[in-house]
């Protein structure tokens, strides 16, 4: 299966047009928005117009987005609404949790992994998007610090997904790291093919 991931290209329509052109030239199976697809919900009609092109499109909120508005959106154009959710395509798992940002700890994310990791089946390829990075990692490391999530590192350990996808810090865009042999990527706003 063949993704293109992008984040936090914040209501551009030239970079929406790029991952366009991007995604139909690698024949991808599904684009990933993982965030940020504006800034402060400003133009998401537009830029949900610009993104319907016949390619199955995931979204998830995050720091830019209202999680209501954003999800009648999705609705109306016909894209996979994934915060605090899940999709299964063959033995693919895809979960989505979007929003925030900014917390060492989410709360909402642990109790809906606790109901999550009881669907996992031992044969799936799970696939984890969340707007911000896992905690400890090349991914969330600034220079005060690492600036992740605490509570996305425990279930990538636990659940051991094959992928993570992320965005939101500008300043590690296009980082990739691991942990165990789960690949994490910031897939920034460029948008970035990942054959899985």
């Amino acid at each position: 299966m063949k993704l293109i991931a992008f984040a936090d290209i914040h209501g551009s329509v030239k970079i929406i047009n790029d991952i366009i052109n991007k995604a139909k030239r690698e024949k991808a199976d599904f684009i990933i928005c993982a965030g940020d697809i504006s800034l402060f919900s400003g133009n998401l009609n537009k830029s949900f117009s610009k993104l319907k092109c016949g390619i199955p499109v995931i979204v998830i909120p995050g720091n830019h987005e209202d999680e209501a508005e954003l999800k009648q959106l999705c609705r109306k154009f016909g894209f996979l609404y994934l915060h605090n959710g899940y999709y299964r395509i063959g033995n693919y798992l895809f979960i989505g949790h979007g929003g925030g940002g900014f917390s060492l700890r989410d709360e909402d994310f642990e109790n809906i992994a606790k109901k999550i990791k009881k669907i996992i089946k031992r044969n799936d390829k799970v696939v984890l998007i969340t707007h911000a990075p896992p905690y400890g990692t090349k991914l969330d490391s600034l220079p005060m610090g690492y600036v992740g999530c605490k509570s996305f590192t425990k279930f990538i350990k636990e659940a051991k997904p094959i992928l993570h996808i992320s965005g939101h810090l500008h300043e590690t865009a296009g980082i990739t790291d691991k942990i165990g042999n789960t690949k994490l990527i910031n897939v920034s706003l460029k948008g970035r093919i990942i054959e899985i």
